[in-house]
This record gives C-alpha cells, structure tokens and sequence, in this order.
C-alpha cells in the first residue's frame, strides 16, 4: 500500500500544497504533481546534474531527494530564474555565448550557476568550472558556459 505524504513547501517564491507517494523524488514531483518541467530527467542516479534545483540555498540533485523532504523547504527551480522584467543576466549569457544546444543540461548548469553566484559574486575560473563540475554536457563543451557565468558575473 502506497502512503502519500502531505507536502507544504515554496517552489519559486510561491507556496504550493499537495500530496506525493512517499517513494517519489522531487524530480518527478516537481514534473508530474506541480507542472514545473524545466528540471530535467537525466541519470535518475546523481552523475548528470540536469535536475539540479535548489533547496534551502543548497544545490542538489533532484533526483536523489524524496518530494517528502521538501515539507516545509524553499526550493528554487529554473522556471524561477526569469522575472516579469525578463531573463536572468545568466539566462541572457547563456543565449549570447551560445552555451547550449540540445537543452537538456541547460536547467541544472543555470540553477548550480546561480547557486554560486549567489555565494561568489566573482568567481574565477577555476572556482567556476568546480562549482559546475556535478553538471554534464554531451553538446556544448564547457568553455561556452564557463564565459556565460564569466559574463553573467561581470553583468551583475
């Protein structure tokens, strides 16, 4: 018999009330009960970095956290990032220096992306490409997303 659990939570600053299986990740919750596709299913193991979302002002992998444990959380999403102004200075960096292709991967780079930002205004590269390295790119390569938070970094 399947339990589901009472889940009061923020999701992007808005509050939000639903039930969810006690086995279902966040991903799936975030996707399939609250409507917020822009985190990704990649690995479903922790190795990808796609579902990366925010908790708390801590990144992680949605995948690896149960929707039971956001009860009573803040959780950011990508869906987050933009505002009634328009894009996030990452989001438009992103699009500038061309640091994406096929998407899949974009959501988490921008929410992990965020993350440090939020901690380290000017980071170098090195810091980038550290605080980035849960995130995976089969497309892209990482030079063009390491100058987008350059930028996006500078811009801010």
């Amino acid at each position: 018999m399947t339990t589901n659990i009472h889940i009061t939570t923020k999701i992007n600053n808005q509050p939000y009330e639903f039930l969810a299986p006690s086995y279902m990740s966040l991903l799936d919750a975030l996707r399939e009960i609250v409507g917020l596709t822009g985190t990704k299913e990649g690995c479903l193991d922790g190795n990808c970095g796609a579902c990366t979302v925010n908790i708390d002002g801590r990144i992680v992998d949605s995948c690896l956290v149960l929707a039971a444990e956001i009860d009573g959380c803040d959780v950011q999403t990508v869906e987050g990032l933009a505002t009634s102004e328009g894009l996030h200075p990452l989001q438009k960096a992103f699009l500038e220096e061309a640091a994406l292709q096929c998407g899949i991967c974009t959501p988490g780079f921008l929410v992990a992306a965020k993350g440090l930002l939020d901690n380290e205004p000017n980071p170098s590269e090195h810091r980038i490409r550290h605080w980035l390295a849960g995130n995976l790119c089969r497309c892209t390569g990482y030079d063009k997303i390491v100058k987008a938070v350059q930028k996006a970094a500078s811009e801010s």
